[in-house]
């Protein structure tokens, strides 16, 4: 049997989660009581087979309920049942941004500010999150993009061993985004902007991308960079880091950056990680600029 309790931030995506558990055949149920989590295991062990596939989302819609997870935990490791705990995580101004988009409340923030009630849930989620099996940050994925990890995660009946990877171009004069493991500079090649044939252009033109890995000292730094995620990649895992957001800036996030981010996403591909793509600046100021 493999039993998952789904849980994270408000606006992370667990209602998606669910749905996507479904559609590969898991039961589900949405805000079960936490104090009734080993007796609803104990269902499913005498179910004949029939449920063995089991997603229960516990999140703090429950309010004080939810200070019983820990002791329903401890109960389900006593009785020798195994469980895994995805935590879906997003940045405060993404998760900022889906609230007002929705219209809709955070169930801490009824009669406060928004950020305020956020910042309460992650202090009430940090003891969960850090046993979790697998945190998926949802900040720059795609619903496909996430239904993607999820079937690679728990479909089949096989562990995934790999890591999200989420490679973001940006510009630094827009700032630096605040949920990057990893920043790279690139203005260390030469600026496309200057150059009238390429100035309105962006680094997913041909042009543009031949300019940049023309340049003096590219091939050197993406395979030095290639070798250092090399590197790096396993060990994070170990460590059990299952989702790494890269980013790669220039001066304002249309040319070198979008060229190398595309560049790297070429060399991580196929090496059994999900890697995703955001060009954050792209259009940024680009009134009339043509690909």
């Amino acid at each position: 049997m493999r039993f998952v309790i789904i849980t994270g931030v408000s606006g992370a995506g667990k209602s998606h989660v669910i749905k996507y558990l479904e559609d590969i055949g898991y039961f589900c149920v949405d805000n079960l009581p936490p104090s009734l989590i080993p007796k609803f295991a104990e269902i499913c062990t005498h179910s004949g087979g029939k449920m063995e596939k089991i997603a229960l989302i516990i999140d703090i819609r429950g309010g004080e309920l939810f200070k019983d997870l820990f002791p329903s935990l401890s109960a389900l490791k006593e009785s020798g049942m195994t469980y895994e705990i995805l935590f879906l995580e997003a940045s405060d101004e993404v998760l900022i941004k889906r609230f007002k988009e929705n219209r809709r409340t955070h169930p801490l923030a009824r009669e406060g500010r928004l950020i305020r009630g956020i910042k309460e849930e992650r202090y009430i989620l940090h003891e969960v999150k850090e046993k979790a099996n697998h945190i998926i940050d949802t900040s720059n994925l795609t619903p496909r993009q996430l239904k993607e990890e999820i079937v690679r995660i728990f479909g089949e009946g096989k562990n995934f061993e790999g890591m999200i990877i989420s490679i973001m171009s940006f510009g630094f004069k827009y700032g630096i985004p605040t949920d990057c493991d990893l920043v790279f500079d690139v203005r260390f090649i030469p600026n496309p902007y200057y150059i009238d044939s390429m100035k309105k252009l962006t680094g997913k033109n041909e042009l543009v991308k031949n300019y940049v890995l023309n340049s003096n000292g590219t091939s050197e730094f993406l395979n030095k960079l290639g070798e250092l995620l090399e590197f790096l990649i396993p060990n994070y895992i170990k460590e059990g880091k299952t989702q790494l957001v890269i980013g790669i800036g220039c001066t304002g996030g249309k040319h070198r950056s979008v060229t190398i981010a595309d560049a790297l996403h070429g060399v991580l591909q196929g090496k059994q990680h999900s890697v995703v793509i955001d060009h954050r600046d792209i259009e940024k100021d680009n009134r009339g600029a043509k690909r």
